[in-house]
């Protein structure tokens, strides 16, 4: 569970990117988040882990408080980003994938497994040995979901994660997360790209101008997208 209470977060002496949210995302649900540009989504999340701490206001994963024990947030809440090469930190796929894992201590033959699991997820696999910088935009998108799928978190967090991936490689990482869900991974999805998604969703969150416009279940909001900026999927 993440709970959010009263963040609110400025860039310089900017008004608030976020501005007094308060929120709870229960465990195992599947929650998609919206809004236009500069409408808060990615600042909000990047709370969630310790990212971002907030100039006012409080998150606690599981209960514990996140600026607490940054190390037991960011195990629970795994996050990609909106440029992949922000969380890239080894030079090859295979050693990427695997930091998250060897991080937690694991023995080398789950870590093995996660990775390659990972890998299969977004149709990367067999490609461990190849260099992140000789990828394609769309192919370290996916290497950076793959890192954090294989986190094997509570809660997975995806900052845009569909931008630059072609449909097969789309419906793949929709798969994996329908399967994550299924048993019982909770998933938050930011995007501008409602297509798919809203049939996965339990939730619809949509922010505007640093609040939470719209909370609601998907056949309520799919009414509403369309006032608050968002184009609602056909």
């Amino acid at each position: 569970m993440i709970e959010i209470r009263g963040f609110t977060y400025r860039y310089g002496d900017d008004r608030p990117a976020v501005d007094g949210v308060s929120l709870t995302i229960e465990g195992r649900s599947f929650v998609v988040l919206a809004g236009p540009n500069g409408s808060g989504k990615t600042t909000l999340v990047r709370g969630f882990n310790g990212l971002l701490e907030p100039d006012s206001g409080t998150v606690s994963v599981n209960g514990q408080p996140v600026d607490e024990d940054l190390v037991a947030a960011r195990t629970a809440v795994a996050m990609t980003f909106q440029d992949p090469r922000d969380g890239f930190v080894a030079a090859t796929v295979g050693a990427d994938v695997a930091f998250g894992p060897e991080n937690l201590g694991l023995g080398r033959g789950e870590i093995d497994d996660r990775v390659e699991s990972a890998l299969a997820a977004v149709r990367m696999s067999g490609r461990n040995d190849e260099r992140i910088d000789r990828l394609s935009g769309g192919e370290q998108a996916r290497i950076a979901i793959a890192g954090a799928l294989a986190m094997n978190p509570d809660h997975l967090v995806l900052d845009e994660p569909f931008a630059g991936l072609d449909q097969p490689a789309r419906e793949s990482v929709l798969d994996r997360l329908e399967a994550l869900h299924a048993e019982g991974t909770g998933i938050i999805v930011v995007t501008h790209d409602l297509r798919d998604l809203l049939a996965l969703a339990d939730r619809v969150l949509v922010m505007n101008e640093g609040r939470v416009a719209l909370d609601a279940a998907p056949e309520t909001a799919r009414e509403q997208l369309s006032g608050l900026a968002v184009r609602a999927p056909c």
